[in-house]
């Protein structure tokens, strides 16, 4: 039976920030080195895709820390270097987004790369947030798109919540049936060496007793 879409099951709610006003739809080349291009190529695996993914926006996270720590450029424009920064860390986010919902339609098993998801987000949500609570003198040049970044991070972590408990239902299932599966075929095995043992005695005894068997008759 085919599962609901990822976006049915959580209300949306993985696909709500793509429509928020301020948010720049990206070309992949714009967010993504071409090294990072090639590893997302290369990660196939549900899980390592995801896990690819929170790598590459912890990487825009520590670097939008590192630059606002140290004195500022004033012959660059500070500001939009740092509202970049957040941007790409979004569009990062909405392929993840991406790549769980089309997983979750494929009945792809990333639990081990939700579980990556649940771990990770929330400290860089509390990240963002400290971001937010720590203002500088270019706040209000990135203060829209960490606002996405926030909303995109908590849609994204909802979303993985409520999909990690739904493949937990799912790949638990399966597992049971298979290990039922498994442990019938064990014990069909052991039934079956039972009886030719018990044919091959039955087969001596008759031997013994000058009873003709079919060997004999043939």
């Amino acid at each position: 039976m085919k599962l609901p879409r990822l976006s049915a099951l959580i209300l949306g709610a993985l696909l709500v920030a793509a429509a928020a006003p301020g948010l720049r739809a990206q070309d992949k080349g714009d967010f993504l080195t071409e090294e990072e291009q090639d590893k997302v190529r290369e990660a196939q695996d549900p899980s390592d895709r995801i896990k690819l993914y929170l790598e590459i926006e912890q990487s825009r996270l520590d670097r939008f820390e590192t630059f606002r720590a140290n004195p500022a450029e004033s012959k660059y424009d500070n500001g939009g270097f740092l509202d970049h920064l957040l941007g790409q860390y979004v569009s990062v986010t909405d392929e993840l987004k991406n790549w769980i919902e089309d997983q979750y339609d494929r009945n792809g098993d990333m639990r081990a790369g939700l579980h990556a998801l649940l771990d990770a987000g929330p400290k860089q949500l509390e990240q963002l947030r400290r971001i937010q609570q720590t203002p500088d003198a270019y706040a209000a040049d990135y203060k829209s798109s960490l606002k996405d970044a926030i909303d995109d991070l908590t849609d994204t972590l909802d979303g993985g919540t409520k999909a990690l408990a739904d493949q937990e239902k799912k790949f638990g299932a399966m597992k049971r049936e298979e290990k039922e599966d498994a442990q019938a075929a064990k014990l069909r095995e052991k039934e079956e060496k039972k009886r030719t043992k018990e044919e091959k005695k039955i087969k001596k005894k008759e031997k013994k007793s000058g009873v003709p068997t079919d060997a004999d008759q043939n």
